[in-house]
């Protein structure tokens, strides 16, 4: 059996999976429910309420990937300075609650966070006034790092574990001090692993709804939720679909804005 006939298997898979649904989500984004032409489904993103919603995913997957950058390269940094067996197990540990299902996950949060939840609780036991986080914009962040750091130190941590040890030694015998050195040599060689962290974090906080719905309580609605609103509640398919297109949009230019950057510092690398 050649080659082809083992990627029949995969062809299928992508046809019926990727090509498919992307066809009709083309198909319902540029048409009316009549079936004619139009562009008022793309167009709509103009709207006020559509509009903030867009913007407000923005913000917090903005601040989300942010976050996410700040805690994920010291750690990834310390994972990488750790001996083989210690760093094995503590990635395994780190990695571990990935294997629950996401929503389980965001719905632990939920329980944590609420009014009579675990986290008041444990202040209320301390004598400390409780905090009301619960269905606001900062519990979706939380909800969004939590959910996604792994998707940032996982990439960092492969860049940093390819750095050759004697490039570093050698800036350190040069007279380059840990600062100097981590600015012009540590932190460009690893910047492609950054910026994959930063797609893989900004794309699912970009596009999500179910984190939005569980802890921000269906008070803030990013453009998610209102995608799936219109799918589910108003069955307005048409435009949910150019909606998702608008979305998609973003994610295209953010992917077209990661391969660039990584096809310049494999550039430089070679120089």
């Amino acid at each position: 059996m050649s080659k082809k006939h083992l990627s029949i298997p995969y062809a299928v898979w992508m046809l019926i999976f990727v090509l498919i649904p992307l066809v009709l989500i083309l198909f319902y984004g540029f048409t009316t429910r009549d079936g004619a032409f139009t562009m008022d489904n793309i167009l709509s993103i103009a709207q006020p309420e559509h509009r903030k919603a867009l913007w407000l995913s923005f913000l917090l997957s903005f601040i989300s990937t942010a976050v996410c950058l700040l805690l994920s390269y010291p750690l990834a940094m310390i994972l990488n300075k750790m001996s083989v067996n210690q760093n094995s197990f503590i990635v395994f540990i780190f990695i571990l609650p990935m294997w629950m299902n996401f929503l389980l996950r965001t719905m632990a949060w939920q329980n944590i966070l609420e009014r009579n939840g675990i986290l008041n609780r444990i202040l209320e036991f301390f004598h400390l006034p409780a905090l009301n986080l619960i269905n606001t914009p900062y519990a979706i962040v939380l909800g969004m790092v939590y959910n996604f750091l792994p998707f940032m130190v996982l990439p960092i941590y492969n860049s940093l574990i390819r750095i050759d040890k004697d490039v570093i030694n050698a800036a350190h015998d040069l007279g380059a001090s840990n600062s100097y050195t981590f600015r012009k040599i540590i932190f460009p060689l690893t910047l492609p692993g950054v910026m994959s962290g930063i797609l893989m974090v900004f794309i699912p906080a970009m596009t999500t709804f179910v984190i939005s719905d569980l802890l921000g309580g269906g008070k803030i609605l990013l453009i998610g939720n209102v995608i799936e609103q219109e799918f589910k509640q108003a069955n307005n398919w048409n435009l949910g679909s150019g909606l998702s297109l608008v979305l998609m949009l973003f994610i295209v230019i953010s992917m077209i804005v990661d391969a660039v950057c990584n096809k310049d510092e494999e550039e430089r690398s070679l120089w």
